[in-house]
């Protein structure tokens, strides 16, 4: 079993694309882009957004700012509750703390937005605690963010895995050599995440809870 467990949140435990892409297509038709929600790339998804902002719609450092803080100024007060658990994620987690994993979040969204998403769904009992970037960007690297939540929490790397539906999830992993597990209910591929340093794939939470319960 792997005692330690830590879960990405966007595309692992909450299908938050509705939100996601409704604050980046106001940011954008504040900016004088106007993208309807459905049309932008699902790939603002997992990364952090100023380079999503700069990579798909080419903007420049400034730009790219200014749009996060649009983001921000809607997906603050609107777009983190366009949100909903995946089915079988409190059960997962339910399952592995019985169990007795010691389980922790290490997401790319803020972790001050994180803690309200997971208030607001009840989830927030079964996480030790719940690591992000700041808001000015530090950690916002998601394996300088995995690093940081080893060395806060304690926890041996080699005892612990990352549980994510992005190439940045099973990333972090290797560079910390945690094991990575890929969420294939997420946004990622399967080809993506086994690239990337996937060791293990799951189609459901209940798969990822057998695997992480067979783990080492």
């Amino acid at each position: 079993m792997y005692g330690f467990v830590f879960f990405d949140l966007d595309g692992t435990l909450t299908d938050s694309r509705p939100g996601i892409l409704a604050g980046a297509a106001y940011a954008l038709g504040r900016l004088g882009i106007p993208t309807p929600a459905e049309e932008v790339s699902t790939g603002f998804i997992g990364p952090p957004l100023y380079d999503s902002f700069r990579r798909y719609y080419g903007l420049d450092d400034a730009d790219a700012r200014r749009a996060v803080a649009l983001y921000r100024e809607y997906y603050g007060k609107t777009g983190l509750l366009e949100n909903s658990v995946y089915a079988g994620v409190e059960e997962m987690l339910c399952r592995l703390r019985e169990s007795g994993c010691r389980l922790f979040v290490a997401t790319g969204k803020p972790w001050q937005y994180a803690e309200r998403i997971l208030g607001a769904f009840g989830l927030s009992r079964y996480f030790e605690k719940i690591y992000g970037p700041e808001f000015d960007g530090t950690r916002g690297d998601k394996g300088e963010l995995l690093a940081y939540a080893l060395t806060d929490s304690g926890v041996p790397a080699e005892r612990s895995v990352m549980v994510g539906d992005r190439s940045y999830d099973m990333c972090a992993a290797r560079e910390n050599r945690a094991s990575a597990l890929g969420a294939l209910w997420g946004y990622g591929s399967r080809e993506e995440l086994l690239s990337s340093g996937a060791q293990i794939t799951a189609e459901t939470p209940a798969d990822a809870t057998a695997a992480i319960l067979a783990g080492k």
